[in-house]
């Protein structure tokens, strides 16, 4: 069976932290560790976790170097898809690495893009929105998930 490839934002590192969403976050990271999961990451999550508290550093360290990690430069077409975002006004200007993340995970097609952004990203009417413009230019659509939807660990 095919290993599916999970594209991680920077939300579900930090979330290991985070009172809110550690079940499910070091849930995900435990299906990582375990290769339930193939996680895919970016060096846009690298820039973000520069200035992060060392055990989030840390946390991304281990990951990277898993076995099956993949890091993801951005190419122009990642950029250029996260362009058609912003032209579609889905997204602010301030908001644009957002965007970026689900460019990635849509030219990379990652089987899923997980998330705790609910307001950019983990949102029905946006994820709409990226997906109708990814139909636009030729991509496939991406799922979006919170990592309590998509764990097999912490379930109850």
């Amino acid at each position: 069976m095919k290993i599916q490839r999970i594209y991680t934002d920077t939300s579900v590192i930090g979330g290991c932290f985070d009172s809110e969403f550690t079940k499910w976050s070091n849930g995900l990271m435990q299906d990582f560790r375990l290769g339930t999961f193939k996680p895919l990451l970016s060096e846009i999550v690298s820039a973000e976790i520069e200035n992060a508290p060392a055990p989030v550093q840390e946390l991304y360290q281990e990951l990277l170097a898993l076995h099956s990690a993949e890091l993801i430069s951005v190419t122009e077409e990642m950029v250029e898809l996260a362009d058609g975002y912003q032209q579609h006004n889905i997204l602010t200007p301030k908001y644009y690495d957002d965007g970026l993340h689900i460019a990635i995970a849509t030219v990379t097609e990652a089987d899923l893009l997980v998330s705790w952004n609910f307001k950019h990203i983990v949102r029905a009417e946006k994820i709409r929105l990226f997906n109708a413009v990814n139909l636009e230019n030729g991509y496939r659509t991406v799922q979006i998930y919170s990592p309590r939807e998509v764990t097999v660990y912490g379930a109850d």
